[in-house]
């Protein structure tokens, strides 16, 4: 017997159609997974300096590499044996309920939807450096119409467009690094290092996740995947590899040459103002603002900003439109273009809560909200797949992850630690974090779906 939840705006029927687009390759995966979380490189980290300094983000960020090492082979598993677009709700649905589910699920929407507007904030700050005239907020708006309608347009599109700029992204990253690291001195990277001692290294662990956030929107495309059992870890484990050698190659050479100070205020005698474009500040101390150097660090550094918001908004469509698809949001969110074959619904509607969120020109705030939903999807998955190793032990695993439970129990103790402390440092935030879950929850619970026979 089918059972099928009625109420107007949350029918969990699915519908035959609902079928995502099989065009994704591992190299397409690679493109993907590093162009989603690059962006952390060129904007957003520098303010993690203001809180601990130069050490105190040093050691948040390795605390954060080590979660970040073993979550990732613990979530290839979890993407390999259950390849569907919702990610971690659909992993945390299957090993832990449909209410831990849909609190994931919604946690993964809150870091994929507010991800991009301060990444869009980034973009728009670079936009006036080169044209001083385009107001910062009107140009992130226009970022947003634009690739919006280009993640509509089609996956295989957006995934090579997102190859293209990802690679110009870490040439230039690496560009960056050729100019500055041979100006890099030790007295820079140690003047005024640990300014507020332990309590500043746990409050800049948000910026040094947001080094990496992002990273496991490769599993939100594993639908989309050709051979996902065998592609998804490739695209995985390459896109981490990457990333980590350039967060510690970006922070030395930012850092190195004039100190932490200089990349977090743009004028000195106005600390309450901080930069949204920490490479260029510290590229004026190597070149001036009229070299050519400076000018590619400019143009081409957008390339970094872009891929991590077209990539985001492209992860961020498909845990909504599964949100939608299973009848844990209202129908339309999942809905697939019958022209495009893409979540064009959802697309829209996350990008008109993004530029919300981004007209408040609250960089750090939006970060930390990012954040937090990130840190609530990581514990669950953590969880999720102890405990699907338990009660499912013969679900086909096409990728065990080493070392287990060891690896997943790292990355579950890391993130719950990092978790306390976003949460210790930033009370106001995340009390309307756990407001939002609250109040969607209690929504969700007045009109839960009843199971389809086959659940």
């Amino acid at each position: 017997m089918q059972f099928v939840f009625t109420i107007p705006y949350f029918p969990i029927v699915q519908e035959n159609n609902q079928g995502l687009s099989k065009s994704l390759t591992p190299l397409l995966l690679w493109g993907l997974g590093v162009g989603y979380v690059i962006s952390g490189m060129y904007v957003g980290w520098n303010l993690g300096l203001q809180k601990g300094g130069t050490l105190g983000l040093a050691i948040a960020t390795f605390f954060t590499i080590i979660m970040y090492s073993a979550f990732s082979f613990s979530y290839s598993e979890l993407a390999c044996a259950i390849p569907k677009a919702g990610g971690a709700f659909d992993y945390a649905q299957r090993a832990l309920g449909r209410d831990i589910g849909f609190v994931t699920g919604l946690a993964q929407i809150i870091e994929f939807v507010f991800a991009p507007p301060a990444i869009a904030i980034g973009i728009g700050t670079y936009l006036h450096l080169e044209f001083p005239q385009l107001d910062i907020k009107v140009a992130a708006v226009g970022v947003y119409i634009l690739f919006t309608a280009l993640n509509i347009y089609g996956v295989k599109a957006a995934a090579t467009f997102e190859l293209v700029i990802t690679v110009l992204a870490v040439g230039e990253l690496l560009l960056f690094a050729g100019v500055t690291i041979p100006h890099v001195q030790m007295a820079n990277l140690t003047k005024n290092s640990f300014p507020n001692g332990w309590a500043g290294a746990f409050a800049a662990l948000p910026f040094a996740i947001w080094f990496f956030l992002g990273i496991e929107g490769v599993a939100n495309v594993a639908e989309e995947t050709k051979n996902p059992q065998k592609d998804i870890l490739k695209g995985f484990g390459w896109a981490l590899v990457t990333l980590i050698i350039l967060c510690i190659i970006t922070f030395v050479a930012a850092v190195g040459v004039s100190g932490w100070e200089d990349i977090v205020y743009p004028n000195l005698t106005d600390l309450t103002k901080t930069s949204d474009a920490p490479l260029p500040l510290a590229m004026s101390h190597v070149v001036a603002t009229d070299n050519i150097l400076y000018k590619i660090l400019i143009r081409v550094g957008l390339c970094g900003l872009v891929a991590s918001f077209h990539g985001l908004i492209l992860a961020s469509g498909r845990a909504t439109f599964e949100f939608g698809r299973v009848g844990f949001a209202p129908r339309f969110l999942g809905k697939i273009s019958k022209r495009f074959q893409t979540p064009a619904i959802a697309l829209i509607c996350n990008s008109c809560i993004g530029i919300i969120a981004l007209l408040t020109g609250r960089t750090d705030d939006i970060i930390t909200l990012s954040v937090l939903g990130a840190l609530v999807l990581y514990i669950v998955s953590m969880v999720s797949i102890i405990k699907l190793r338990r009660s499912e032990p013969e679900l086909v695993r096409p990728f065990r992850v080493p070392f287990f439970p060891a690896t997943p129990i790292i990355a579950l103790v890391i993130a719950v630690v990092s978790f306390i402390a976003v949460v210790g440092y930033n009370l106001k935030l995340s009390g309307i974090f756990v407001g939002i879950i609250l109040a969607a929850y209690f929504i969700f619970r007045l009109f839960k779906p009843q199971p389809l026979a086959h659940e």
